[in-house]
């Protein structure tokens, strides 16, 4: 791959990882988000190659088959993954890109890139997190209990990244994305103390659906 700088930001649904990216990258001129394959429904509003490549089943399997993903992983159902060939046409063109993906994919990721910084998105609590899923109105009471179980697992994987962001403010949390990518030795993380409280009150036990 080529030297330009690549950064993974993941997180559970709800974190707020989508809309910290799409305000960071309007921030920073030649930061770009690469845009995952899925074989997910796609949402209204939703365009196909802005926000995802939509594709089917058969035909992902396929790109897995001949290698082209430089990661891939299966979330709620879906398929999920990043082409090779796209991610290097970006990086070629000496853009900063980011891949926002799930904790599997950044695993991955990793592993076969050199220079990666690795971002994760924490909410400031479980009331927090649930309300941010209902508040988006796109998902039935049992899918959203079903997010917040996977969140607990997720969340046990922060300790797997360069950098912690919390989410507990908006603002506050894009500032410390930006000096990650525009100046890391700037950024302050959570004290260890706050980091073990925090993640152990969000995976205190699983929601009961439907509240």
């Amino acid at each position: 791959m080529s030297k330009s700088t690549l950064f993974i930001v993941s997180g559970p649904s709800g974190s707020g990882k989508t809309s910290l990216v799409k305000a960071l990258t309007e921030k920073i001129q030649d930061l770009v988000v690469s845009v995952s394959h899925t074989t997910r429904p796609r949402r209204p509003g939703e365009v196909s190659g802005k926000h995802y490549h939509f594709t089917s089943l058969e035909e992902f399997g396929e790109m897995v088959k001949n290698g082209e993903f430089l990661e891939h992983a299966e979330v709620f159902g879906s398929f999920y993954g990043t082409s090779r060939v796209s991610l290097q046409q970006q990086l070629d063109q000496g853009l900063r890109v980011i891949l926002e993906i799930d904790w599997q994919g950044a695993r991955q990721a990793r592993q076969q890139m050199g220079d990666v910084s690795s971002i994760f998105i924490l909410p400031p609590s479980r009331p927090e997190l649930e309300k941010r899923l209902r508040l988006r109105g796109q998902d039935s009471d049992d899918t959203i209990s079903g997010r917040m179980r996977k969140a607990e697992s997720e969340i046990s994987h922060y300790v797997e990244f360069d950098y912690v962001v919390l989410n507990d403010e908006f603002d506050r949390a894009l500032a410390e994305l930006e000096c990650i990518v525009s100046d890391p030795d700037g950024y302050r993380p959570p004290g260890e103390d706050t980091l073990r409280s925090l993640t152990e009150g969000l995976q205190g036990g699983v929601l009961e659906a439907g509240r």
